[in-house]
């Protein structure tokens, strides 16, 4: 049946849309640039989108189940990526001379209709809260039930960041709060700024990330976390979060920083509740006074947590999946291209559809590593160092595919000279702009300009700085163990298009598809501008590999001393 299976996806993923294949026009040239040879550009020019098409026509069909790591269709869309390397011509770059590296995980998926959390006050009823609309929540431990009865504790961005000497721990005192067996209340995002030397200015930096504030907490013996979720703020609305979590939630096994037994977002109006049961009045002027400098001390309140949580747990491996194109010699300066695989999976408990299919997210990224890595493969001219293409899994659930890679590098990450990672390129046309966040922290950066402006790309600048995407995606793993490292996306501006058609595109996809079951394959859409992107990528990676020296961070970049570490391990 598994074989039959196989079979079954590569025979649809050579077959695309004649519908979509007629609406396509030749594909753009790519320009001459210095330091490629005629013949890399011409494997350049061969990347086809309707290929890419193929390829995420088939890894969004219901059959993959909407790709969970650790299910059937996420094994399948492994076996598939494998399969498409090995055809191309790819080396295995995994474990035991295979395409695959095993990551070892657990599983915890909350039982909703079990699971029970309530705000205590000091006096009076307590307040329940409905689990998917008011809370969501993981056990990072794994186990299969947890009962909390805590004091929360005020902590406002749960940041301790001493290069900005800022400490949300610091109480009235200015000793730091005992959080042990505690809840924390933590608000989303950082303190807002617009000084570059207080936290990177609008930029958010990882003191920001939820990942970050969960880590923090628990060092510090948090039982648990309540994340007050504000859209403005996180840059996503509450049914992201939602639909994020009401699916399996997974971690790495053995991780040593998992030990939160309730790892909680809350709606803003709840947080709302809490502040009035605790006689704090309105919660958003508390948000304004916690971004200011010595306007917030953290505080326990007169309110308790208390949750019975029921968790479904497995223990099981999903696989990144790996190859390898040789290069002319055989010493550093190797280049490694990523795209995430996995998506949510299903959703047991939700109404109708409940397939998250994950076309765009990342369906679109796979098909771009795919026809990126049978261009570099089938070129005549072998690039000048090896090449790494990297399907990783797990990013849904925490980056964690490739967090397990950066550990575990198919060569020290001292040799590698840049990831180029991408990650849901919606294909509606032929981009004219570009966002690289995070090459600008690169002395790569100079090139990186020069091959855009060949390319006809503008490089935007960052539109929503305060969300930090620089932060939630893949290439972030490779960058926090000294990887040179950024993502290819697209700007707002597109060929025949306003920059306002563009933000209107990204928007409507954000909020009507965006980690929802509605992010299907659209048989309208237009390849030509992923094709564009991974042909600017191949070039971007060729020239990475060509240069004398290593890419580098700048001087004081926070990404500077693992780079340096790297080297000498």
């Amino acid at each position: 049946m598994r074989n039959s299976l196989i079979m079954a996806a590569l025979s649809a993923a050579f077959l695309a849309s004649p519908v979509a294949i007629a609406q396509q026009v030749a594909a753009p040239s790519v320009p001459a640039i210095a330091g490629v040879p005629e013949a890399a550009l011409a494997a350049a020019a061969s990347i086809d989108g309707e290929k890419m098409r193929a390829h995420v026509r088939f890894l969004s069909l219901d059959l993959l189940e909407g790709r969970g790591p650790g299910t059937r269709g996420a094994e399948l869309a492994a076996e598939y990526i494998a399969t498409q390397f090995a055809l191309a011509g790819l080396e295995p770059a995994g474990e035991n001379g295979t395409y695959f590296q095993s990551v070892p995980l657990v599983a915890v998926h909350t039982i909703e209709d079990r699971t029970k959390f309530s705000i205590v006050p000091a006096s009076g009823a307590p307040v329940e809260l409905a689990y998917g609309s008011d809370i969501v929540s993981n056990d990072q431990t794994g186990q299969a039930t947890a009962d909390l009865d805590a004091p929360i504790v005020f902590v406002g961005y749960g940041i301790h960041a001493p290069e900005y000497n800022w400490n949300d721990y610091a109480g009235p005192d200015g000793h730091d709060i005992d959080l042990k067996g505690k809840i924390a209340l933590i608000i989303v995002n950082e303190p807002p700024s617009s000084d570059e030397k207080f936290f990177k200015g609008k930029a958010l930096t990882y003191y920001g990330r939820w990942t970050y504030k969960y880590e923090e907490a628990a060092r510090r013996g948090a039982v648990g976390v309540l994340l007050i979720h504000r859209g403005d703020l996180a840059s996503y609305g509450w049914e992201v979060v939602r639909n994020s979590q009401a699916t399996e939630k997974s971690y790495l096994q053995g991780d040593t920083s998992a030990t939160l037994r309730a790892a909680a977002w809350i709606q803003h109006d709840v947080a709302q509740k809490l502040f009035a049961e605790a006689g704090l009045g309105d919660l958003d002027p508390a948000i304004e006074a916690a971004g200011k400098r010595g306007a917030f001390h953290a505080s326990e309140l007169p309110v308790r947590l208390s949750a019975h949580i029921e968790s479904r747990v497995r223990r099981y491996s999903s696989a990144n999946v790996i190859a390898r194109v040789p290069g002319a010699t055989s010493s550093g300066q190797a280049v490694l291209y990523t795209a995430h695989y996995d998506h949510l999976g299903i959703d047991p408990d939700a109404k109708g559809d409940n397939i998250y299919n994950g076309a765009a997210d990342n369906g679109t990224g796979c098909g771009i590593l795919l026809e990126m890595a049978r261009a570099f493969a089938q070129s005549p001219a072998r690039p000048p160092h090896a090449v790494y293409f990297a399907a990783v899994t797990a990013e849904e659930q925490g980056l964690l595919g490739s967090e397990y890679l950066g550990l575990h590098p198919p060569i020290p990450a001292g040799e590698i000279a840049l990831d180029l990672n991408y990650d849901m390129l919606l294909p509606i046309g032929i981009p004219l702009s570009v966002d690289l966040g995070g090459a600008e922290r690169l002395d790569f950066w100079p090139t990186v300009q020069r091959v855009a402006k060949a390319f006809d790309l503008a490089l935007e600048p960052d539109s929503n700085p305060m969300a930090g995407f620089y932060y939630r995606s893949d290439h972030f793993s490779l960058a926090r163990v000294g990887i040179p490292a950024f993502s290819v996306d697209q700007g707002d501006l597109f060929e025949g298009q306003t920059p306002e058609w563009g933000r209107a595109q990204a928007e409507d996809y954000t909020e009507r598809h965006y980690h929802q079951p509605s992010d299907e394959y659209q048989h309208g859409w237009d390849f030509r501008g992923n094709a564009k992107l991974a042909r600017f990528g191949f070039v971007l990676g060729w020239l990475a590999s060509e240069q004398a020296k290593p890419v580098e961070w700048l001087p004081g970049d926070e990404f500077e001393a693992p780079r340096l570490a790297s080297r000498v391990q």
